[in-house]
């Protein structure tokens, strides 16, 4: 069944029951994300990696996975969403078992890699094919709450259950617990999931391939290492030639015959709004990350594991933020309204955050949970926007852009104000300081038995730091609930007979 096919009709039990299914795939990207966190002490002392294979190890997966998004998002338009969701899920339980027993760094670092290819099949897919399952649009903002839900609260869960799995087994353990999910979607999906792709797609353009991964790649690793290096002249002629690449593509884009990414997507109302103001959001959530989980370990003094658990708490209200948001669009609020109100509420968050002292847990906790739930109301609702607006036959190339957009905002959001933190610790550290400890908390606590009362004042610094950043999010999303308000006015209010059949169908 292709998504031409389809009527708008409300979903049933076998469409409800097949989007929990797509769920276990979606659950387990976002969690190797962050999987390797406590794994990778483990995974030096046994393959003893040199420091530059131990940052390939850890990075690998999500450069490939930005890269490869887009590519995926449109092939997977041409030959079927289910059908690339199943060769994904394939590769990426085959790559868990490679990755899980890898005897050597160089056969971890392939198998992250494989896994990274299959995970940028995998999240354009679940959403495309969310999309033909759920073409009412009341259902479809619930199940896109959903998906929005279990996405940022994977890549929260993922550390946990490294730092639970690597105390009571081995390393390889983060990878194996892939496979039961993998083979239940193989074993489900060709039951439960309907077919997705565009009947009328044209041959498929492989130059674009190596233009967007050389467009993506060098723009997200640059803007990845300036929080912890500076604005390296390195990074800065990366994301130049980045840029470059990416005119280029915009370019093949708009000129050849058959593009990968169709430029009328962007002309529908609401589409382009949508995925700029994804990346604003990505940007407040990740960019705050950067700064509580140091603060949790480095300025507070917890284990990585007691981080982890404590980081699970602003995690709960999430669950009730996308359903909560999606119910008062339906009843008639105007989404405008609503992501404004997304963006002020994540704003209130760093405003929070601006406020915390070095002994200052629950504060940070509670601002990061207003965070959190500011940031889960906006990207629930701008999905529901994106995918609403495009049209059902490029469902899978509209979720890999706005995957994508979130993959640059996290980047972008680490890097400017990881940089604003940076600028305020080094500032605020004495001259008299060793140079390792002006440059990085890290740094500070690793000297500071040879100088007293060092980390103290670096722990005072580095929370200057994060205070300073806070007061810069929440300007910006401040600023973005501003363009919010102006650019969505009048899109994607739904229409009183869509709130009735809701009812008929409770």
């Amino acid at each position: 069944m292709t998504n031409s096919t389809r009527t708008n009709s409300l979903a049933g039990r076998r469409e409800w029951t097949a989007l929990g299914v797509l769920m276990l795939p979606l659950l387990l990207v976002s969690m190797d994300v962050s999987v390797l966190y406590f794994a990778i002490p483990s995974i030096s002392a046994d393959l003893e990696p040199s420091g530059t294979q131990q940052l390939w190890i850890f990075d690998i997966y999500a450069f490939v996975l930005a890269g490869l998004l887009m590519t995926m998002g449109a092939l997977g338009d041409r030959i079927g969403h289910r059908r690339l969701l199943l060769i994904g899920a394939t590769a990426f339980g085959a790559a868990s078992l490679l990755a899980a027993y890898a005897n050597s760094a160089e056969t971890l670092i392939a198998a992250r890699a494989v896994l990274g290819i299959g995970g940028a099949t995998l999240m354009p897919s679940t959403m495309a094919l969310l999309r033909t399952m759920f073409t009412d649009p009341g259902q479809r903002a619930k199940a896109i709450g959903l998906w929005s839900g279990v996405m940022t609260a994977g890549i929260a869960l993922g550390s946990v259950m490294s730092g639970v799995l690597v105390e009571y087994f081995w390393w390889g353990s983060v990878f194996l617990v892939n496979l039961p999910a993998m083979a239940l979607l193989l074993v489900l999906g060709p039951l439960l999931l309907p077919e997705s792709r565009n009947p009328r797609a044209g041959r498929f353009d492989w130059l674009s391939v190596p233009l967007s991964m050389a467009a993506v790649l060098p723009v997200i690793y640059g803007l990845k290492e300036i929080p912890s290096e500076g604005w390296n002249v390195r990074y800065v002629v990366s994301i130049t030639v980045g840029l470059l690449f990416g005119a280029l593509f915009v370019h093949r884009q708009r000129t050849t015959a058959s593009p990968m990414i169709d430029p009328a997507l962007f002309r529908n109302r609401g589409f382009a709004p949508s995925v700029a103001l994804n990346l604003v959001s990505a940007f407040g959530i990740m960019g705050s990350a950067y700064f509580t989980t140091q603060y949790l370990q480095s300025v507070l003094g917890k284990s990585a594991l007691e981080a982890a658990l404590w980081a699970l708490l602003p995690s709960v209200p999430i669950g009730a933020a996308a359903p909560v948001a999606t119910s008062l669009v339906q009843k008639g609020v105007a989404r405008a309204r609503v992501v404004t109100a997304g963006f002020v509420i994540a704003a209130a968050g760093f405003v929070v955050l601006a406020f915390a002292g070095t002994d200052s847990l629950w504060l940070v906790l509670t601002a990061c949970a207003v965070l959190a739930v500011g940031g889960v109301v906006v990207m629930s609702q701008i999905m529901d926007l994106a995918m609403g607006t495009a049209p059902a036959e490029r469902a899978g190339t509209a979720s890999s852009l706005m995957e994508t957009g979130s993959e640059f905002g996290g980047a972008l959001g680490m890097a400017l104000l990881g940089s604003i933190g940076t600028a305020v610790y080094r500032h605020e550290m004495p001259a008299s300081a060793p140079d390792t400890a002006r440059e990085t908390l890290g740094g500070a606590l690793a000297v500071a038995d040879r100088v007293p009362g060092l980390a103290r004042v670096a722990r005072e610094a580095f929370t200057s730091g994060m205070q300073g950043a806070a007061i810069g999010g929440a300007v910006f999303l401040t600023l973005a609930a501003v363009v919010a308000a102006v650019t969505l006015r009048g899109v994607g209010t739904p229409e009183p007979a869509e709130a009735e059949r809701e009812k008929v169908s409770a």
